[in-house]
């Protein structure tokens, strides 16, 4: 196992109990970025963020240099809007990051603002999240009496304003329209896209750049170090560091910053500074390497790197940098369920296939689970799936505007090509499958399978 010495980009203040505080920040070189990045053009700071080859933490992956430049020159007013609706299962990452360094992300704000032309900037957070939201806003009263945020920010003719939003707690709202729906004070339900690409038509209709709480919390050290450094660190296509939170099975859960596209699987769940291995020295099952939403892992992915690109052609992807471990006596039926039931719960029912198909599948499974399966429920749920997400693949096609639908469909598809005799005990009868599935990640080799045990279809 490899454990690099790369810095601690954005986690470096955690040590300390008062690295929320105005006085903590300063004194351990805070809104050093901010002024560094003042004393540039903005475009010069793009530029800066784009030679850092700076890829969105929020689950996609887009690079937030280019992003920025999508706005068509000459539209104002422009807005930024900063995604803190960390809502996907296994992750907490951002919320550590808006609870123990909120001056940090205020300050990443500054800086993406300052590039990117706005003078107004909102500040989205889900509703669950109390202890950010105080310290955010505690941190925003600091920062505009020392005079960090307002009019005329450090004696330049650069203003910004940043208004606090608290969600109401939807998964649906991580989506960048649903989100801006939600900030306009509609229902949060995902946009058409054409036309509402949110550079283009965002917020209130005006160019609006939509950002992750880890992306802006990046650019501090990037504005003060230099793209060029950040771009050294990690691999050729994921670069500088990344933060993971691995959940689960392991004997030390938690959140940790590791070098991007360096670290493997294996260093993160085995290695004694991080997830220290599987929890009473049992055996891995599976792991969900980017959030719920993502397929699933096996024993056999541990040595890929922690690199977009290469997960991506596994079958799989990094997402929300939540890696959620299963040993071997998870119930596998009951873990597909529970994350089926997640997404069908928190659909916003625009769309049909993702309404109506995600409570057929929560409802196939409960039976299944409850000792009540069919023979042709196996082949029922594939057949559903694929109305959702058609040949489900990866990257998956959509019936649907938005990912969420296709999201129920990756613990189906994982659990189903893997783990198929769990299912058939359940049922009690082989369960034959007709409905392809073209994923890389479901299609890998699966272990040799238990014997089928008929009996416990009456538990």
């Amino acid at each position: 196992m490899t454990v690099t010495d790369a810095p601690k980009i954005i986690t470096g203040r955690f040590g300390h109990d008062d690295a929320h505080t105005l006085e903590r920040y300063l004194a351990t070189g805070g809104y050093d970025g901010l002024r560094a990045a003042l004393d540039r053009r903005p475009d010069e700071v793009v530029q800066e963020v784009k030679t850092a080859s700076l890829l969105g933490r929020g689950g996609a992956g887009f690079p937030a240099g280019v992003k920025w430049g999508f706005c068509p020159p000459g539209v104002w007013p422009r807005y930024l809007v900063v995604n803190g609706d960390e809502s996907e299962p296994g992750t907490y990452k951002d919320r550590l990051l808006m609870e123990r360094d909120p001056h940090q992300l205020i300050e990443g704000i500054l800086i993406a603002c300052y590039a990117v032309g706005c003078a107004q900037a909102f500040l989205y957070v889900r509703g669950e999240m109390a202890l950010a939201q105080e310290r955010l806003a505690a941190a925003l009263n600091e920062a505009y009496e020392a005079g960090y945020v307002g009019r005329g920010i450090l004696g330049t003719d650069f203003s910004l304003d940043i208004v606090l939003h608290w969600g109401a707690g939807a998964y649906i709202v991580g989506e960048e329209t649903a989100l801006i729906e939600s900030l306009e004070g509609n229902r949060g339900m995902p946009r058409l896209k054409p036309p509402f690409f949110p550079a283009a038509k965002g917020l209130y209709l005006q160019p609006t750049i939509v950002n992750n709480v880890e992306t802006l919390s990046n650019l501090p050290w990037i504005a003060s170090n230099g793209g060029t450094a950040f771009a050294e660190l990690g691999a050729e296509t994921s670069r500088g560091t990344r933060m993971f939170a691995v959940s689960g099975h392991v004997r030390n859960p938690g959140v940790f910053e590791v070098e991007f596209g360096v670290t493997t699987f294996r260093d993160l769940l085995y290695a004694p500074v991080y997830g220290g291995g599987i929890r009473g020295g049992a055996a891995l099952k599976a792991f969900i390497p980017g959030g719920a939403s993502a397929p699933w892992f096996y024993e056999e992915h541990l040595d890929l790197p922690l690199e977009a690109g290469v997960v991506g052609k596994a079958g799989s992807m990094l997402g929300s940098g939540a890696v959620v471990v299963m040993d071997e006596t998870t119930d596998v039926v009951k873990a597909c369920l529970r994350l089926v039931r997640f997404f069908a719960r928190e659909s916003c029912g625009k769309c049909t296939p993702c309404r109506e198909g995600t409570s057929w599948l929560e409802k196939i499974l409960q039976r299944i689970h409850e000792g009540q399966g069919r023979a042709s429920d196996l082949d029922l749920l594939l057949d559903i799936s694929d109305n959702i997400s058609p040949t489900i693949d990866w990257p998956p096609k959509q019936t649907t505007i938005c990912p969420l639908g296709p999201s129920a469909v990756s613990p189906i598809a994982s659990a189903i090509t893997r783990f198929r005799h769990e299912f058939e005990a359940r049922i009690g009868a082989p369960a034959p499958v007709t409905v392809a599935i073209a994923g890389n990640a479901y299609t890998a080799a699966p272990a040799t399978p238990a014997p089928a045990e008929p009996e416990v279809a009456g538990v």
